[in-house]
């Protein structure tokens, strides 16, 4: 009789702070994140809720690290750069990282406590400025300017009732144009024929227009001061 083999047992990952918060990075993408508690990713992990708390003292110190991890994806502006070309690079890095993380666009400028990637993007952005003669209060203006066109870009963006490709984009206009009289709605008809529902359409394209337009416009400002 052949001896008996004991199971093979899969070794558990050691928790750790970085895994904890790439866990509720993860959880919050696929369920948002008003749907996390420290007990649903307690449960994701496989683990109690109060073996989290060997790695984050509160849900505070949690949301803090998850928007700092956000802030890890974005690129940084490359030193020596032209402080326009930095910016626009690091404008469809941050765009790019919210598209991937929704939730986190409330959250980038409310933390009371921010990390270490966090504090190395602001100071890299400013810097970026400063080199590119910005003054301070300019470029107190232009980082004001270009955060709140990345965000308000990306939660519109991540709101808008359109499909996620052409033909769902093309399904939904032509359903919402169905209940609206063409005639005394001529301009908005216009506007979707002519434009939303052409092929090719896209709304994030419009992100690079109106971003060189604010480029555009803080090097005229930096150059008038």
């Amino acid at each position: 009789m052949a001896p008996k083999t004991k199971p093979v047992t899969k070794a558990r990952i050691p928790l750790s702070r970085e895994r904890v918060l790439r866990a509720a990075v993860t959880f919050a993408d696929e369920s948002g994140i008003a749907a996390l508690s420290m007990r649903k990713l307690g449960e994701a992990l496989g683990v109690e809720a109060m073996s989290l708390y060997n790695h984050v003292t509160n849900k505070d110190q949690l949301l803090d690290g998850m928007v700092d991890m956000v802030f890890g994806e974005i690129d940084l502006p490359a030193g020596g750069a032209d402080w326009k070309t930095a910016m626009r690079e690091r404008a469809q890095s941050a765009r790019l990282a919210l598209r991937r993380h929704p939730w986190a666009i409330a959250l980038m400028s409310t933390r009371t406590s921010p990390g270490p990637a966090t504090l190395r993007h602001h100071d890299a952005v400013i810097g970026s400025l400063r080199e590119g003669g910005f003054s301070i209060p300019m470029a107190a203006h232009a980082f004001s300017a270009l955060d709140s066109y990345i965000y308000g870009f990306a939660l519109q963006e991540a709101t808008l009732p359109l499909g996620d490709t052409e033909e769902q984009t093309v399904e939904v206009a032509q359903m919402m144009m169905a209940q609206v009289p063409a005639d005394e709605y001529p301009h908005l008809t216009e506007f979707t024929v002519e434009h939303v529902l052409r092929p090719g359409y896209d709304y994030g394209n419009e992100f690079g227009f109106g971003l060189d337009l604010i480029l555009d416009g803080l090097g005229r400002a930096r150059d008038s001061t």
